[in-house]
């Protein structure tokens, strides 16, 4: 089963969280998302002011194939890989960062915002970032699910395929 590859939790994940809304208050973008290289949304947000996102899972699975791509054609010009990726449109773009081996740091800006300001500041939340997360010390949580939650979700399961509890006899 594909799983993410970078998992964040407790202290860590508010920290990162911080960090990815300094970001887009500095640099001005929309959004900015951790998504891992095979595709995985990690962490993400989005400034007040922006509008709603388009599908997160559909762009960061675009996100990490063209990132495969241009890893490829690197290698190809010689390259270990190209450590930044940009695109630009009319009116959006996007500016990528490796965030170590497992992860990329993905800042979406639209026109408003300065390009240089946005690679300065993600530039620096990849740093600050990378930082947290070679110290974190964060324990998997413990997710267990007592009785009343398994027996309100089977009466929910129940209900949306509308079986009668005499039937379970």
């Amino acid at each position: 089963m594909l799983e993410p590859s970078l998992e964040l939790y407790g202290e860590t994940y508010d920290k990162v969280d911080k960090l990815l809304n300094d970001l887009l208050a500095k640099s001005h973008a929309r959004y900015a998302m951790i998504v891992d290289r095979k595709g995985f949304v990690l962490m993400h947000t989005r400034a007040l002011w922006a509008p709603k996102p388009p599908s997160l899972d559909s762009l960061a699975t675009l996100v990490a194939s063209n990132y495969s791509a241009n890893a490829a054609i690197a290698q190809l010009l010689g390259e270990n890989g190209f450590k930044e990726t940009v695109q630009q449109g009319d009116d959006v773009g996007t500016y990528l960062e490796e965030l170590g081996d497992k992860a990329l740091l993905v800042t979406v800006f639209d026109k408003s915002a300065a390009l240089g300001r946005v690679k300065l500041f993600t530039k620096k939340a990849v740093e600050e970032i990378r930082m947290v997360i070679s110290n974190s010390s964060d324990e998997v949580p413990d997710v267990s699910f007592d009785t009343n939650w398994s027996n309100s979700t089977g009466a929910l399961i129940d209900g949306l395929f509308e079986v009668k509890d005499d039937e379970h006899n």
